[in-house]
């Protein structure tokens, strides 16, 4: 496993032969984490067939499509920007991504077209973990760390996501990228 920290910002990569349908060839940015009491983070990688417009009374001049944050609360909409003191009161992320903050803002911004792909994206649900859960998955080598890659939070394409960031790592990794879906097929 690379030597990478378990912290906000941190990408967690679903091992390949992940069997969980929730996470299977995912990548979660951990949002937050606390030893002694638990993780929280967003799948990056899973979109969905809704838009914005359909969970929130509009109209939206910018009614993106929505990603599955996780298994948890999926009636729960939680967002990343990068739009730093435009939106009071996000938690700051590495590289410039904040995580929540004033939802009227956010509401406006939509309304009013102040906002893109690039710089909003919203999450039905979250990925929990309780205290030393993720921990366990991470010894059972369930999960791989990347670093912080806040380039790829907003730009990359999603479906090609969790390739990518095994890629980026190189090595060993870069082979895992190459992974069938199902090995018995190769």
């Amino acid at each position: 496993m690379p030597d990478v920290d378990l912290r906000p910002g941190t990408l967690a990569i679903s091992a390949p032969m992940m069997q969980d349908p929730n996470f299977r060839r995912t990548v979660v940015l951990i949002c937050e984490h606390q030893p002694g009491k638990g993780s929280f983070g967003l799948v990056l990688n899973r979109s969905l067939d809704m838009r914005l417009g359909d969970v929130l009374e509009g109209p939206f001049t910018y009614d993106p499509p929505l990603y599955l944050g996780g298994p948890v609360q999926r009636e729960t909409l939680h967002y990343l920007h990068t739009r730093g003191d435009d939106i009071p009161g996000g938690i700051p992320l590495p590289g410039g991504v904040g995580w929540g903050g004033n939802f009227e803002r956010v509401r406006q911004m939509a309304q009013t077209g102040d906002a893109s792909a690039d710089t909003l994206r919203f999450f039905l649900g979250y990925s929990g973990w309780g205290p030393g859960q993720l921990e366990d998955e991470l010894d059972d080598e369930a999960w791989i760390l990347a670093p912080s890659a806040a380039d790829l939070l907003f730009e990359a394409d999603p479906d090609a996501l969790w390739r990518t960031v095994l890629r980026r790592m190189g090595g060993e990794y870069a082979v895992l990228a190459n992974f069938p879906d199902d090995p018995r097929m190769n």
